[in-house]
């Protein structure tokens, strides 16, 4: 029993046992346990983490009452650190500022690790209303630094010298990182210039968390739950989860569709109740865009108009010129390029895809045209009527768990890495549904990191899937091991059997599994180079998918979850055939978003109607009225809810081309996917070295050439010019 349990138990008692209605002794005892509460949850969210590993986060033991005088506390204390390095009187040098600004932050770091899982994890409208309030504080807070002249000066200082020119590759990278990361961020101003550039960014910090925070309320507010009678069409294993889920919200006896992906997709794709299909489907791509409270539209012009504003005091002609110049695309325009090279291609297939659809549509069931929510549905029957493959079928032989393991297998043979469960309570956790393991090397025994995974959707969790760190591999001050996490929104089944998911999704486990791998193979020196550029971060995570498909892993963890019997062969083959199978519909959906996305970032946005917008860039398109953007201006959070997508969406296709080019060298190598020469290049040039090499000339040092957008398109089944 904890202390601050004990306090509140023992002023309660003392409140029972009083026969006084004196409400000012009762307020004042009540104020004591409430700032003992916050004092202990402050002291805990600070503390160096303890146990083994090198200290792991205490998950079960913080709570979020100190939150907001923790994070003030943990700024305080970077600031300090800060104008240290800023005012020491000797000369700038590479060790005084650019390494001393390296080990700056420790507690905010460590803080900002539990901050994450109440966001994205385990959300509540408590937290919600304390992340409102400490968004424009942090906000605030990166503008101090960013905006610290004499900081600034020091580091400018550094870039300028005779001293760089003679340092190793991987710290003139650091330096530039840095120079950059301020210099594109208003240390240049002048100060009326950096008053109102920490003005919008405290403004954009309040309207991202109200963003994410609408589309959350939407998707737990949102619940279709049917009745027996409506269950047509759908595998038991959906039948299964939508009976669990409808029983976790307290309706036991019916079946809950929840305004999730995984849960919308694949109601989609099965359920003959095409009224249902058309409410379920509504209900998912309106999220934010119901006209209410949550409605996100309003947000997103201002959100826009914003960005808009602060990268002209920069001198940027619009925020996407902006955002890409240190990426690898360097313009809109280029990216742009590339979108528009495959378009064509995507919007023709899906007239094909419609066709065959339309046709089954008509004889089954007399219907005269595909809508939105037919589109799953008609695509699953020209599935199983052009390559005989059932989706259902397939998804007998996912088990997550296996899967889980196959991932492990292939870690093991590409990374040389050994994953071990640790079930002896030594590492806290933040839900019961997580889990962890110790990585080693499987060669030398040699500790690397941890592994969280958090698999399962529920209230209170973002959707879609993630992966994110801890802590991250460094040396520069001691030697580092990595603390990684991989979090999915799979919909849990009953207890006691195994948890079955599509092929898609299984692509999407291995890809976010990729990202952990990403960051356990990390061997730079200093926490900067940890960091990503986004054009260029999916691509490793892609590149791991292909593994899903390779003879070794479903041979032996495909699994048919109750025969245990193998995939047999000649549905193996059925699925190497379909490959290409839907891919208008995947492409279009994706780049709609993309594009929609860059548009938004390449206008002036003032006086913009989002949703008007949205509209008329699409018809511009020739979008095809049968699908729509993978994901709606009003809920598509990767690039309203934050800025770490915002026109930068784009980068899963850029990062797809080096992903289908990297594929073929695997491809044609002697001992193709598993080929050791090739998996070392892998891990030597693409993988442990993060962003301490220019992603570009790090493609180039593993493939020998640049990557070919033809590659792209033979993997799409698209026509190559």
């Amino acid at each position: 029993m904890n202390k601050q349990f004990i306090s509140a138990f023992l002023v309660s008692s003392i409140l029972m046992g009083c026969s006084t209605s004196d409400d000012t002794a009762n307020a004042q005892a009540s104020a004591v346990v409430e700032k003992s509460a916050v004092e202990q949850s402050k002291a805990l969210l600070l503390a160096e983490w303890q146990g083994p590993f090198q200290g792991v986060p205490a998950f079960d033991k913080v709570t979020i009452d100190g939150i907001i005088p923790a994070m003030e506390h943990a700024m305080a204390i970077n600031l300090a650190e800060i104008d240290v390095i800023a005012n020491n009187p000797a000369a700038p040098t590479f060790e005084n500022t650019i390494v001393e600004m390296e080990k700056t932050g420790a507690e905010l770091n460590r803080l900002y690790a539990y901050y994450g899982i109440w966001r994205a994890n385990k959300s509540t409208p408590e937290f919600r209303k304390l992340q409102a309030e400490l968004a424009p504080k942090m906000s605030a807070f990166f503008s101090k630094i960013s905006q610290n002249d004499k900081l600034f000066q020091r580091i400018a200082a550094v870039y300028n010298s005779d001293e760089v020119k003679g340092l190793s590759p991987e710290k003139q990278r650091l330096v530039l990182l840095t120079y950059n990361s301020f210099a594109r961020n208003g240390a240049t101003l002048n100060a009326a210039d950096k008053k109102r550039y920490a003005e919008i960014n405290q403004r954009l910090a309040q309207l991202h968390t109200k963003f994410g925070n609408n589309v959350l309320a939407d998707e737990e507010n949102y619940v279709v739950y049917l009745t027996k009678a409506q269950l047509g069409g759908l595998p038991e294993s959906i039948v299964t989860v939508a009976a669990a889920a409808a029983k976790e919200r307290g309706k036991e006896g019916k079946y809950a569709i929840t305004n999730t992906r995984s849960s919308m997709d694949p109601f989609l794709t099965y359920s003959t109740e095409r009224k249902l299909r058309k409410q379920v489907w509504e209900n998912y791509y309106s999220r934010g865009d119901n006209g209410d409270e949550f409605d996100n539209n309003a947000l997103i012009a201002e959100i826009l108009q914003l960005r808009h504003e602060r990268v002209g005091l920069l001198g940027y002609k619009n925020y996407a010129s902006w955002r890409l110049e240190d990426r690898m695309a360097k313009s809109p325009e280029n990216a742009i390029k590339l979108m528009e090279a495959v378009w064509p291609a995507a919007i023709a297939r899906v007239d094909e895809e419609v066709a065959d659809m339309l046709a089954i549509g008509k004889k089954q069931d007399g219907i005269e045209n595909i809508e939105p929510w037919d589109y799953r549905f008609y695509a699953e029957k020209v599935r199983q009527d052009k390559y005989n493959l059932d989706s259902d079928e397939v998804k007998q032989y996912l088990q997550l768990n296996n899967l889980r393991e196959a991932m492990f297998y292939v870690a093991g043979r590409l990374f040389n890495f050994s994953f071990s469960e640790v079930t002896d309570g030594s590492v806290p956790v933040f839900h019961e549904d997580v889990r962890v393991w110790e990585v080693t090397d499987k060669t030398s025994g040699e500790h690397i990191g941890l592994w969280y995974l958090d698999p399962f959707a529920r209230k209170g969790k973002r959707s879609g899937a993630w992966a994110t760190t801890y802590r991250s591999h460094t040396t520069f001050n001691g030697k580092q091991n990595v603390l990684s996490s991989n979090n999915s929104n799979f919909s849990k089944g009953v207890e006691g059997q195994p948890t079955l998911i599509s092929w898609s999704d299984a692509e999407t486990y291995f890809h976010e599994f990729g990202h952990a791998l990403h960051f356990l193979a990390s061997k730079v020196e200093y926490p900067t180079l940890n960091s990503g550029v986004r054009d260029y971060t999916e691509f490793q995570s892609q590149l791991l998918e292909r593994w899903l498909s390779t003879d070794e892993v479903i041979d032996n963890y495909l699994v048919h979850y109750k025969t245990g019997k193998p995939m047999p062969a000649e549905l193996v083959a059925k699925i190497k055939q379909a490959a290409t199978f839907n891919q208008g519909f995947k492409t279009t959906e994706y780049l709609a978003s993309a594009l929609v996305d860059m548009k938004f970032h390449t206008v002036d946005p003032t006086g913009i109607d989002a949703d008007k917008f949205e509209r008329d860039t699409l018809n511009a398109l020739n979008m095809p009225k049968q699908i729509v953007m993978r994901h709606r201006s009003p809920h598509f959070g990767h690039v309203f809810s934050g800025e770490g997508y915002s026109s930068s969406y784009y980068g899963y296709m850029w990062a797809e081309v080096l992903t289908s080019d990297a594929a073929e060298a695997f491809a044609e190598a002697p001992g193709g996917f598993y080929d050791e020469e090739v998996a070392q290049k892998l891990v030597d040039h693409l993988f442990s070295v993060r962003n301490a090499v220019d992603p570009a000339d790090a493609y180039r040092a593993f493939r020998g050439r640049d990557a070919k957008v033809e590659a792209l398109m033979r993997d799409r089944g698209f026509p190559v010019k």
